[in-house]
C-alpha cells in the first residue's frame, strides 16, 4: 500500500480559502480524500499560536480529525507587523519524511515550497501532490508538483454570516 505524509500550511489555507470562497477549509474531507487507498504515516497541520481560546478549540478539532498540530508563536512586532511563518519548518519536515514515504501531500499555495518539492521529486523519487486554491496558488508550485488538485466543492465549508470578517488579500507569488 502506498505510504503518504500530509503537510498543511494552516495560515495559507485559511486565508486563501476565505479570500477566494468566503469559506473555511474542510480538513476532515481533505484528510479522508488524501488517505483513500493509502497508509498515512503522519498528517501535520502547521499553525501559529496566538494563545486564544477560539484558536485552541480549532487546534483540538484538527487533533481529533487526525492531525499532529505543530505550533509556532505568533509574534507581534513593535512596528505593528507580525510574524508566524512555518515555511522552513514545513520544508525540513517534508525533506525528512520524503525518505519514508511514496507520496508527500502539501496543502498550500505558497510558491516558496517549489524548490523543496523539486528536490524531493528529483532526489527521493517521491511523488508530491499539492492542494491549493487555484486562483491563489503560485504557478511555480503547481508546476513543481507531480500532481496539483484545486481546493473546491466538498473541501469547502460555508462560514456563518455572523462570523465573517474581512482579511487582507493573499499573494503567493
Amino acid at each position: 500500500m502506498e505510504k503518504a505524509v500530509v503537510f498543511v500550511d494552516v495560515q495559507n489555507i485559511y486565508y486563501t480559502v476565505k479570500q477566494q470562497f468566503t469559506c473555511h477549509f474542510n480538513y476532515r474531507i481533505f484528510l479522508e480524500k488524501v488517505s483513500r487507498n493509502r497508509q498515512l504515516l503522519k498528517s501535520f497541520a502547521y499553525a501559529t499560536d496566538k494563545g486564544d481560546q477560539k484558536q485552541a478549540g480549532f487546534q483540538n478539532i484538527l487533533v481529533n480529525i487526525g492531525f499532529d498540530v505543530k505550533l509556532i508563536p505568533f509574534i507581534q512586532r513593535k512596528d505593528g507587523s507580525a510574524k508566524g511563518d512555518w515555511d522552513v519548518g514545513i520544508a525540513l519536515d517534508m525533506l525528512e519524511y520524503a525518505k519514508k514515504a511514496d507520496t508527500i501531500i502539501l496543502a498550500s499555495g505558497d510558491g516558496d515550497f517549489a524548490s523543496v518539492i523539486k528536490k524531493i521529486i528529483a532526489e527521493d523519487k517521491v511523488a508530491v501532490e499539492v492542494y491549493g486554491v487555484k486562483e491563489l496558488t503560485a504557478f511555480a508550485l503547481i508546476k513543481a508538483a507531480t500532481r496539483y488538485y484545486p481546493i473546491e466543492d466538498n473541501m469547502l465549508l460555508p462560514i456563518p454570516k455572523k462570523h465573517q470578517i474581512n482579511n487582507p488579500p493573499i499573494n503567493n507569488n
